[in-house]
């Protein structure tokens, strides 16, 4: 089958940790691996942020990244960005009048105005993942949120013009039913883990304390650090690590850095907090392994990839009783979660798992259990082809079975 990602701000060959380079370019970047692996051709069109970026460029996995000349060749954060999805669609729209995909898989909300308008033209059929909803943000953030003031508007134009929406957990399908998308029309495929990387046995970071926690994102407010910040005076002995944002080197730049080692200060635990900066993925199962638990206390969250990657590696997870965590972490079996912005319940809960080893360990297996079950992601590129079938002409379905593309 010919596929066509399109990932307008989210490049699948980005280094993670920076503002707008997290999960949604590793969800791309591992599902289009897994269905190259599938005998699948994959193409990945991404919006072009440096003149210097080649028109199109092959992974090493095997999928094609077309960067799509559409505003300025620089960084442009993305919710500043919906002005060149016009652009961005008539690009589209030229490359597949010459060569149609079988099936458009748009990922985040401007990549499916921008495929909406493209594959009209040539009536090829669009699935919607948005990873995160317009009305979820202004929900949790207010007026902080900086999204274009049209964005709940267009997300439910296009929940109604796109042939099918992937959600990516059980929370975002009660929010597109309430948006109003019909429930028939709407498949899950969550997100997975590279069961390869992330393992119990490797290598392993050595702690500074009797005990170590590890959380790990973007350097944002709703991620939830000051959270766990907040928690820290309520847990002794313990350090905590915030691993994300910028290059090390770089996080006295960072606003958000700042403001983090700020909060520390104020509850007396600066001493115990230590920000990473960005972490590579070769380094990331090593920082994992090395933590007692593995936090996630965002405000919200769509999905939440590091989870599942401390599960794989046989790390307990406390999390954010919020969005996908409530599907990815049992509580009680692989991990427990906690109501979002309470610290005082949170260094509860932590005190009560760091002092009982045996849970820990029985979390640990079970979570490592789960995540290899449940979210390998050629399991996930599984899921994601059944929505797929249910989309693509049966004419197309029968020529693949008889040995077709």
């Amino acid at each position: 089958m010919r596929i066509a990602m399109v990932s307008e701000h989210a490049n699948p060959l980005a280094a993670l940790g920076e503002v707008d380079a997290g999960g949604q370019n590793l969800h791309v970047a591992e599902l289009s691996a897994a269905l190259c692996r599938g005998g699948h051709e994959v193409t990945v069109y991404t919006r072009r942020d440096d003149p210097d970026a080649p028109g199109e460029v092959f992974a090493p996995a095997g999928y094609r990244v077309v960067h799509v000349p559409a505003g300025p060749a620089e960084p442009v954060p993305k919710d500043e960005l919906l002005p060149h999805m016009g652009e961005f669609g008539r690009f589209l729209r030229r490359m597949w009048t010459r060569e149609p995909p079988d099936v458009v898989h748009a990922h985040f909300w401007m990549s499916g105005l921008a495929s909406v308008l493209a594959a009209r033209a040539v009536g090829v059929p669009v699935v919607q993942t948005f990873h995160a909803l317009g009305v979820v943000k202004r929900r949790f953030q207010g007026d902080a949120d900086t999204s274009p003031p049209d964005r709940i508007r267009l997300e439910r134009m296009i929940g109604k013009e796109v042939t099918r929406i992937l959600a990516t957990c059980s929370d975002e399908v009660f929010e597109l039913i309430r948006m109003g998308v019909p429930r028939a029309k709407i498949s899950v495929a969550p997100c997975g883990v590279d069961l390869e990387r992330f393992v119990p046995a490797g290598l392993v970071e050595r702690g500074n304390r009797p005990h170590r926690i590890v959380t790990v994102g973007r350097l944002v407010p709703r991620k939830g650090f000051a959270t766990a910040i907040a928690a820290l005076p309520g847990v002794p002995d313990t350090e905590l690590i915030i691993a994300g944002g910028p290059a090390s080197g770089r996080l006295t730049d960072d606003p958000e850095a700042t403001r983090l080692l700020e909060l520390a200060d104020r509850a007396g635990v600066r001493d115990r907090v230590t920000m990473t900066g960005q972490v590579s993925r070769d380094q990331m199962p090593g920082l994992l392994r090395s933590a007692d638990l593995v936090l996630c206390t965002p405000w919200y969250e769509p999905f939440g990839i590091v989870p599942l990657e401390a599960m794989a590696c046989g790390v307990p997870v406390v999390a954010a009783a919020v969005g996908g965590l409530t599907d990815t972490v049992v509580d009680g079996v692989t991990g427990e979660l906690v109501p979002p912005r309470r610290p005082d319940e949170l260094a509860a809960t932590l005190r009560g798992l760091l002092a009982d080893p045996l849970t820990r360990q029985a979390y640990g297996v079970a979570g490592c259990d789960r995540a290899r079950s449940r979210y390998s992601w050629d399991r996930v590129a599984l899921d994601t082809l059944r929505a797929y079938d249910r989309v693509v002409p049966a004419e197309l379905a029968l020529d693949r079975v008889a040995g077709g593309s």
